[in-house]
């Protein structure tokens, strides 16, 4: 299990991108108080988005982070409703799946259920 990815963002990004991974299931949680002041932190289930604080960050421009949402056809509408952009992709494992840019570029996968899972 991937207990957290951290991706680096723009520190005046930070509000978009709690807001961003908010639509995906993540919730803001309090950073242990030595990184607080160097990121902030959101979680969903045991799993951890650290958003890391940098000047100038870097976005590699098809790595991304893969996340499965409790409601796909509710996530997708809701990011499409504030103004993101989900790209549908190919069901290779017959699960719904997406790609997104957060408000930092990164680009997210979401996706109903993940492989070899099944649909529940």
């Amino acid at each position: 299990m991937i207990q957290h990815a951290a991706l680096e963002v723009r520190e005046q990004d930070v509000a978009a991108c709690v807001r961003f991974w908010a639509l995906l299931g993540f919730a803001r949680v309090q950073a242990p108080p030595a990184l607080a002041q160097r990121s902030t932190w959101v979680q969903a289930g045991a799993t951890q988005i650290h958003l890391l604080y940098a000047e100038q960050p870097t976005v590699p421009p098809e790595g991304h982070v893969a996340v499965v949402v409790a409601d796909f056809d509710a996530t997708f509408g809701a990011l499409r409703d504030a103004g993101f952009e989900p790209q549908p992709r190919t069901q290779y494992w017959g699960s719904p799946r997406a790609f997104v840019r957060s408000p930092s570029g990164h680009r997210v996968e979401f996706m109903a259920f993940a492989p070899g899972a099944g649909s529940s």
